[in-house]
């Protein structure tokens, strides 16, 4: 029996003004996966993203999470379904603490249910509990990553958006879609790929299949890593 997508993405297309940026992205994710989405600066990668969490507007095509049509939803919405994503560039408050800015991203619970979440999710990596109280922007960068990881979690989400997570992902135990910088990182941790290119999905397949594709391998894999889209 075929298993059921966790995420379907149909037919996506994404204008910004008269620029088309996607042009009918499709992919699938199911429970449990990791998987990557590669490609190089400016293929679309992180506008795939945007388009699945509702923060851009899609033109037309689907976006289907765990058996509900979320397509164009706002993302407080598509946050109650289960989805989170974790953006480029952290996004954390600066001027509020570690433990304020967890509770942010608890908006969906109850005000109880959001402490008691934000209680674990600071445990999850040792050096935030440490600075539980400290201002955010006074972290480092690898410190702000897992508070924008940590806060992601938040809303006990089924799967993450990650745009650039740059750090382990193997003990967030949700199925994950991520985009990374480094496209070796991204192949060796996730367990399919999706190698986008001008709006365009080209190549798809498990993550070992795609590392040994020859195009892959002389764009991607050959040199330095592309940027993120």
């Amino acid at each position: 029996m075929t298993p059921t997508p966790l995420l379907s993405v149909r037919d996506l297309l994404v204008r910004y003004g008269q620029v088309e940026a996607l042009h009918g992205v499709s992919l699938n994710v199911y429970p449990g996966e990791i998987v990557a989405l590669i490609g190089s600066n400016g293929a679309g990668k992180s506008t795939t993203l945007r388009a699945i969490s509702g923060m851009i507007t899609a033109a037309s095509g689907s976006v289907t999470f765990a058996g509900q049509d979320i397509t164009n939803l706002r993302s407080d919405q598509i946050v109650r379904q289960g989805l989170a994503h974790v953006p480029e560039g952290r996004q954390i408050f600066g001027d509020q603490s570690v433990f304020d800015n967890l509770l942010l991203g608890g908006v969906s619970l109850e005000r109880r249910a959001a402490r008691t979440q934000a209680d674990q999710e600071i445990r999850r990596f040792p050096v935030l509990f440490e600075r539980r109280r400290q201002r955010a922007g006074t972290l480092s960068g690898g410190e702000q990553q897992m508070l924008a990881i940590s806060r992601g979690l938040m809303s006990r989400p089924r799967m993450l958006l990650m745009d650039e997570p740059s750090m382990g992902l193997a003990p967030l135990l949700v199925t994950l879609l991520l985009v990374e910088q480094l496209a070796s990182m991204a192949l060796a941790v996730a367990d399919r790929a999706y190698v986008i290119q001008n709006g365009v999905v080209r190549l798809e397949g498990s993550s070992a299949a795609v590392s040994r594709n020859p195009e892959v391998v002389r764009l991607y894999l050959g040199g330095a890593a592309s940027a993120s889209a």
